[in-house]
């Protein structure tokens, strides 16, 4: 809990629908037990007069109802409320009730109770009086300096004082120059009133300028002449505020400090008797209320502020000294003294939240207890000291990031998906290749077991599946309030999903205001994606599963499609997807295996998945405590490559339109140019066809964007397709080596680390990192390449690769070191301190790469002598014609329209082109001499085991200078191609090795 937070004592919530403002709350002795303790008087607009006394009970119930002792419903509304003694001839204190047509003061008197259910307290009406005018406020002192009672002066909506004493009416006086009534009160050390007029001013009568001003029969005109036997009204003194005002207050509990103090609605004014002011705080929030009270210091007064961020702020004078958060926005704040404790803040809300609450801590009343003097037991705290320690090690092992959730939630959230389709569907695509697309409703039940705002729910499941509605705005909801959402799932596409489940997020707004999040995920039924069908004889791909235990039916596994099925027996499923392939469940009858085939390898990822769910609950239900469920081999991997290679194809391809895209926008904005340069040229010139040319550049962008698109939307089924085929490989190797769910886990987020495919992050680099990660750490031959990995820092930027050869030599041998025996942690094993001759690999280009067979180093050496000599062997002429003619095919696919915007806009280009390309070509020549005339003394090094190191420096100046000449050609617009086929694989080898 919040230090700055106010103590609750006691609370209570007046009625239900009531409604309270600044003049319904006052405290006092009003029943005169002449113990000194306040009660609580609350009147409403309701018309319900409510009187407390609280005292501190064990159950909060019990609390409220002993503490009221009076309850009355009057007839009229109640506007203000004061305790004071306003019957003559008598010195108890009275309590007056301001209705909107009435002043009714009443006395009231308890009677002790013979019996347990305590005293009765009654209300008796004393004297009331009926008023001419809508009542608006009012104020009561000893006007006149008269001792002993007090007297009340009432503030009409139509700017009429109406002055009362006692059971007597006395006279009433117009306000000068009224417009609305504002704020008034009775200063008796001046004997003046003070009130804020329409020109937000403040403004001070004197009794005895009021007494003998005109009479106030009736309202008269200004203009008319004043009646004669008065004088006409002016105030004593005047303050320019400048805003309006909320509340007046004149403290009298010192004298020595004579203030007023004005609340305004952006500033706080303090002035004195005389009008001039004393200080002057400008306030950074919107005010409610404010009470100003006694201060320690002389010459200081405290002041209690309420603004609108339910906040409680203590001043003295200007000076903030506490804040204390409140659980709503406070309309009348007051002090009082009970019997248990004193200096209570009473602040009531317009809703009716009474709370009587306290600031700072709570008192401790704990003592320390004797320390005795016994001898420690050394092993006892030795052993004591090793569990403690083995606490901290299992605690910074753990990476646990995620924050614990607390014991009890602010919401609970549950979520329940319909057995049975919709009837009717709620799909928007009706049908899919003749089969009809059927709907489920989910019911989310939202159940709050506190005060909880700002509440907005959505739902996210994986393409190609949609819902009807992703977004919802709750209500506030209260404590023990539930609301309830439905909303339908279906398929929105042309592939089967990767995944049926979907998440269901709530974020809400805390009591305290703390924003939370509330996570929930359900999972939709195998029927939503696919029917009953015939069983397929010929398939393409094929999965066995094996078990201990002897075959199931399966239609008792799958018994929403055992109705429509063809085969009676049970030992055959067949599945069709809405839109995809045909997939067939086939259980031995002699053995416990189970086929799964189908024409498509990743289709047979939802049904596979299902299956083994499905055998899991199943024998749960049974009481089998040892079945087991393998997959004996060998790995699809072959097929699982095939989606690899047809979506990194797509990405390519978007790249290359892309490319084209950017190119042919390029060439259209230039012949837009060109042709505005014509058409305002004042000597009419000739178009040269750039007209024509910018027709056909416009169709070509268009086709290419209508292309792109379509490409877009071939690369997002390819990854939904990508995704199932993943979940396939990691089940089946999961069954394949027995691996834990926490192995499972961490192989699933390694190759599949994305959800989404984008420009700039694909899945094929990011999955390639991930792989080449855990062969660097858990899964390394040795310790030394585990620290390698622990002491390489960061890595190159991932981007689109050149082909998936790397990627596919990863994942294969990833396969491989799994099926070795290799264990997937995350927690790093290195925890001892690395030896001193690993810690030399630190240093930049000391990583070595991932060693994937016997002879891998060998086969890296030779690779990296061989792109030492890369720029030594020229392209053979077979081989630069081929390249040649492939190129021509290239340009001759793609309408090129830069030759015709060469031929109308001049032929400078070219001959430019031409003289770079030349000279390109002699740098290249000189450059292949300097590096054979170095050949033979490299050789020579190269024979001496003894000089490895000088080669090894050598070989980085030389990857240096290539470096710094490919960034040199890079940058000039267009490069020559010269390198032939074998240098471009010499230079993709090393890359393969590379983390």
């Amino acid at each position: 809990m919040s230090l700055f937070k106010a103590r609750d004592w006691w609370s209570a919530a007046l009625g239900e629908g009531e409604e309270f403002d600044q003049g319904c709350l006052c405290v006092g002795d009003v029943d005169n037990s002449g113990s000194g303790h306040d009660k609580v008087v609350v009147g409403s607009y309701m018309g319900m007069l409510r009187i407390f006394f609280p005292h501190v009970s064990k159950s909060s119930e019990a609390g409220v109802a002993d503490a009221q002792l009076l309850e009355v419903q009057l007839q009229n509304a109640i506007i203000q409320v004061e305790v004071g003694k306003f019957v003559s001839c008598s010195e108890l204190l009275h309590l007056a009730v301001l209705h909107p047509r009435k002043l009714s003061v009443y006395s009231v008197s308890g009677t002790a109770g013979n019996v347990e259910h305590g005293d009765q307290y009654q209300l008796k009406l004393v004297y009331e009086h009926n008023l001419k005018r809508t009542a608006c406020n009012m104020t009561y002192g000893t006007f006149g300096g008269v001792t002993g009672h007090h007297s009340l002066c009432i503030q009409s909506m139509d700017g009429m004082l109406m002055f009362f004493e006692q059971d007597s009416y006395s006279f009433g006086r117009f306000l000068p120059g009224f417009l609305l009534p504002g704020p008034l009160i009775y200063n008796s050390r001046t004997d003046s009133f003070l009130t804020v007029s329409s020109a937000r001013q403040l403004e001070s009568y004197k009794y005895e300028t009021l007494a003998v001003a005109t009479e106030a029969e009736s309202r008269q005109d200004p203009d008319q002449p004043v009646k004669t036997g008065g004088k006409r009204l002016t105030p004593d003194w005047t303050f320019v505020l400048g805003e309006q005002a909320l509340d007046l207050s004149v403290p009298s509990f010192s004298h020595s400090s004579s203030s007023i103090f004005v609340l305004g609605e952006r500033n706080l004014y303090c002035l004195r008797d005389n009008g001039q002011i004393r200080f002057m705080k400008k306030l950074e929030f919107s005010s409610s209320c404010f009470l100003p009270y006694a201060s320690v210091t002389d010459g200081m007064t405290n002041l209690l502020l309420g603004n609108h961020t339910n906040m409680l702020l203590v001043y003295q004078d200007v000076t903030l000294k506490w804040v204390a958060q409140l659980s709503f926005v406070p309309v009348a704040v007051r002090i009082a003294n009970f019997p248990e404790l004193k200096g209570v803040v009473v602040s009531l809300s317009s809703e009716g939240h009474l709370l009587c609450s306290y600031m700072g801590t709570d008192p401790s009343f704990f003592s320390t207890p004797k320390v005795d003097a016994r001898e420690a037991d050394y092993e006892q705290v030795d052993a004591e000291m090793k569990k403690l320690q083995k606490f901290i090690r299992d605690a910074t092992r753990t990476q646990d990031i995620l924050p614990k959730p607390d014991a009890e939630e602010d919401l609970t959230l549950k979520a329940a998906v319909s057995s049975s389709v919709d009837s009717p569907s709620q799909a928007l695509i009706q049908d899919i290749n003749g089969l009809p697309i059927p709907s489920v409703t989910i019911q989310v039940k939202v159940k709050a077991s506190s005060v909880v705002s700002s509440c907005k729910l959505s739902v996210a499941v994986q393409p190609p599946l949609a819902v009807t509605q992703d977004q919802f705005v709750l209500e506030p909801m209260g404590v023990g309030s539930s609301t309830v959402v439905k909303f339908s799932a279906f398929l929105n596409g042309r592939c089967p999903p990767a995944d049926l489940t979907g998440d269901i997020t709530v974020s809400y707004s805390s009591p305290t205001g703390v924003p939370r999040v509330l996570q929930s995920r359900f999972s939709l039924p195998l029927l939503l994606v696919c029917v009953p069908s015939s069983p397929a004889k010929s398939t393409k791909f094929k999965i066995t599963v094996d078990t201990n235990q002897p075959p199931v039916d399966l239609n008792a596994i799958f018994p929403e499609f055992s109705e429509k099925s063809e085969d009676k027996d049970g030992s055959t499923l067949a599945l069709q997807f809405l839109s995809g392939a045909k997939v067939t469940v086939v259980a031995s009858k002699t053995s416990q295996r189970y086929r799964i085939q189908s024409d498509s390898f990743e289709d047979m990822w939802l049904v596979v998945k299902e299956l083994v769910q499905r055998f899991d609950e199943h024998f749960a239900k049974l009481g089998v405590q040892d079945f087991k469920k393998s997959f004996s081999g060998p790995l699809p991997l072959q097929e699982y490559f095939l989606s690899v290679d047809r979506h990194f194809q797509l990405r390519v391809s978007a790249q290359q339109y892309q490319d084209l895209l950017s190119e042919r926008a390029v060439q259209f904005r230039a012949i837009q140019r060109r042709l505005l340069t014509r058409f305002k040229d004042k000597t009419p010139a000739p178009l040269q066809n750039l007209d024509t040319l910018l027709d056909a550049t416009y169709s070509q962008v268009m086709t290419l964007a209508e292309a792109a698109e379509e490409n877009r939307s071939l690369l997002e089924e390819a990854f939904v397709r990508l995704r199932s085929a993943t979940h396939l490989l990691v089940l089946l190797l999961s069954l394949w080596h027995g691996l834990t769910p926490d192995q499972t886990a961490i192989l699933e987020a390694t190759l599949l680390p994305l959800l989404q495919d984008s420009p700039q992050l694909g899945w094929e680099e990011s999955c390639d990192a991930a792989v080449s990660h855990l062969l660097r750490s858990c899964l390394s031959r040795s310790s030394k390449d585990q620290a390698t990995s622990l002491a390489q820092a960061g890595g190159p930027l991932l981007s689109l690769p050149r082909d998936t050869a790397r990627l596919k030599k990863h994942i294969t041998l990833l396969c491989d070191r799994i099926g070795k025996g290799g264990r997937l942690t995350l927690a790093s094993e290195a925890n001892a301190p690395v030896p001193a001759q690993v810690q030399n690999l630190a240093a930049p280009g000391g990583v070595e790469p991932i060693a994937e067979g016997p002879g891998g180093g060998e086969e890296l050496e030779l690779q990296q002598e061989a792109t030492k000599f890369i720029k030594k062997k020229q392209p053979s002429k077979k081989v630069k014609k081929d390249k040649d003619s492939k190129e021509k095919k290239e340009v001759s696919k793609e309408p090129s329209a830069s030759t015709v915007t060469e031929e109308a806009g001049g032929a400078e280009e070219p001959v430019k082109e031409a003289k770079k390309e030349k000279k390109e070509s002699s740098k290249e020549k000189k450059e292949s001499k300097r590096e054979s005339s170095k050949e033979p003394k490299e050789s020579k090094k190269e024979s001496s085991s003894s000089k490895e190191k000088k080669e090894s420096s050598k070989e980085k100046k030389d990857k240096d200078k290539e470096g710094k000449e490919a960034s040199k050609e890079s940058g000039d617009k267009k490069v020559p191609r010269k390198s032939s086929v074998k240098v471009k694989e010499k230079k993709k080898e090393p890359e393969v090795e590379d983390g």
